[in-house]
């Protein structure tokens, strides 16, 4: 009995052992993930944050998410980058505010064995992936609607986001690669917004009321102010590009009637999660991702039928009017609506 009872305590402690293994196993497969985003009061920013909350969460391989979110330059986000590194975090995910600058502290990052994504917008440092909507095409593709909209003449007006970043630039040369096909698209005025309601709002009151013809206006993404401007500066509606936004996508829907004719192109703010996907993936070993993916933006506008129809069905009254309505990206998100409306992370 005394050696049946040894040998039944010796396979419990075995059975213990072995289980308490496969938990430190489980717990070591957690990764913490930081967070770098340098544009703050900014609803698309806000979502690419939540995107990245929701899919650490259904994942289920994340045990935490530091997030370090201001209003910054290169200078802070270098700052915040390091203190993500002295962390511990396994991975960074995080939207840049510099082509270049961030290069040596992203190496650092990639000497410690941290997975480094830039979304949203690109890095030239070779340790990174970069993840992004493809800007270049953003400006092209609601240039190339707008003026092929005026019949290839007419004055238009370019409302751009931060001078220096990478998207305003890859944006704006889309924009004059579609100008250079029309010679009699003449743009009259060249804004920076600094991706801000209220100075996107002024500058187009300020526009309207300056007494230059406008025929149309393309923006960098916030339109439902520049939209909102010229309903009341008494002018007739005139064609206005934007953004996925919740908001602009209802005034092509409701003002269509009225004569209101524009397109809204798609910037998913989630390509945050999606980048997170794909640094989990690298670090789980799983599939082969290139370096540079880039997402292609699609062009819903209400002239067309399909292009209607698809506003109306993305279209959420109960959202935020600067909440993005293409809210996934194929095949790397795998968050639900719920989880990432909810913002909340592991």
């Amino acid at each position: 009995m005394r050696t049946s009872s040894k040998l039944l305590y010796a396979s419990l402690f075995t059975i213990l052992l072995s289980v308490a293994g496969a938990y430190s196993a489980r717990a070591a497969d957690k990764y913490v993930v930081g967070v770098s985003n340098t544009l703050i009061g900014n609803g698309w920013r806000e979502e690419m944050i939540c995107s990245i909350k929701a899919q650490a969460l259904a994942s289920g391989v994340v045990s935490k998410v530091i997030v370090a979110n201001r209003n910054a330059g290169p200078a802070e986000q270098i700052s915040d980058l390091r203190n993500l590194i002295s962390a511990g975090v396994n991975v960074i995910v995080l939207n840049p505010s510099d082509r270049e600058a961030l290069n040596p502290v992203i190496k650092q990052a990639a000497a410690r064995g941290i997975v480094v994504v830039a979304v949203d917008q690109a890095v030239s440092a070779p340790e990174a992936y970069v993840l992004s909507n493809d800007q270049v095409d953003y400006g092209k593709a609601g240039a190339e609607w707008l003026f092929k909209h005026l019949n290839g003449k007419g004055n238009v007006v370019e409302m751009r986001g931060i001078d220096g970043v990478p998207a305003d630039a890859d944006r704006h040369k889309g924009f004059t690669e579609a100008l250079a096909n029309y010679p009699n698209i003449k743009v009259v005025a060249m804004p920076f917004t600094g991706w801000a309601l209220n100075k996107s709002a002024q500058q187009a009151k300020d526009l309207l009321a300056s007494g230059k013809q406008i025929d149309g206006i393309w923006t960098s993404g916030l339109d439902a102010v520049v939209v909102d401007a010229i309903q009341t500066s008494g002018k007739p509606l005139m064609p206005v590009i934007g953004a996925d936004n919740n908001g602009f996508v209802g005034q092509l829907i409701t003002l269509k009637d009225k004569g209101f004719a524009g397109a809204a192109v798609t910037n998913p703010p989630s390509v945050g999660g999606a980048g997170l996907a794909v640094a989990l993936d690298v670090l789980q070993k799983k599939g082969d991702h290139p370096k540079v993916i880039k997402i292609t933006p699609e062009v819903w506008d209400n002239t067309s039928d399909v292009g209607l129809a698809t506003l109306k069905r993305n279209y959420d009254p109960k959202l935020d009017p600067y909440y993005s309505m293409d809210y996934t990206v194929a095949p790397y998100t795998t968050y639900t609506k719920d989880q990432l409306l909810a913002c909340k992370g592991p």
